[in-house]
């Protein structure tokens, strides 16, 4: 009487004997596989499925890198037009006219504003909002109707950008505002809040020099 195969063997057989199928093409035909939607599906089947799948993950991906990538290209000639725009600027009207028209034009922002600021009016907003104004502080996110009546003067406003920038003389702040509560989330990526703050900073020290 033949021995009867447990399933667990037959899967140690074939795990360690990967290229069995690879002379045996026609059994590979006649494999079946339960599917829940299908019912029974051939392993060829189930493989062309399975590369189909793969196929679609990477085009996917690929679509991404894309588009990623030509949004860093629009991101970099942005910002390069803002960065040879405020070298050539005369005074601070010029650089404050020039920032705030970048990020309403450009990035959809429905209240963008930058203002210098006495060490006194600094610390006074930051009793106001509750919110650190250390140099460099970045913050974003949903804004309660107490910290927009404190930073704008536009009741519309629901979420917000607030970038701290330390000068040589008091403080420069600028501030985008969007109408969208969820425009501005507090999990957000500043990488590029920080170059463009940078930029500014350098340019206004340089009008004061």
């Amino acid at each position: 009487m033949a021995k009867k195969i447990d399933s667990k063997e037959v899967e140690l057989f074939l795990l360690e004997n990967t290229d069995f199928f690879l002379s045996r093409e026609s059994l590979v035909s006649e494999l079946s596989f339960k599917h829940d939607s299908d019912g029974a599906t051939s392993l060829l089947e189930m493989q062309v499925r399975k590369l189909r799948d793969e196929q679609s993950r990477l085009m996917d991906m690929l679509s991404g890198f894309v588009l990623t990538g030509k949004e860093n290209e629009e991101l970099f000639f942005k910002s390069k037009n803002l960065t040879l725009s405020l070298i050539v600027s005369k005074d601070f009207d010029e650089i404050k006219k020039i920032v705030e028209s970048f990020f309403e034009k450009n990035f959809e922002v429905d209240s963008c504003i930058l203002e210098i600021l006495s060490d006194s009016e600094l610390h006074e907003l930051e009793g106001k909002t509750s919110l650190s104004m250390s140099k460099d502080s970045i913050h974003m996110g949903p804004l309660s109707k107490e910290k927009i009546d404190a930073f704008f003067s536009n009741e519309s406003i629901k979420s917000a950008v607030i970038s701290v920038m330390k000068l040589k003389k008091g403080f420069g702040l600028l501030k985008m505002g969007s109408n969208e509560p969820t425009k501005y989330l507090g999990d957000g990526d500043t990488t590029f809040i920080e170059y463009i703050r940078d930029i500014i900073v350098r340019v206004l020290e340089s009008k004061e020099a």
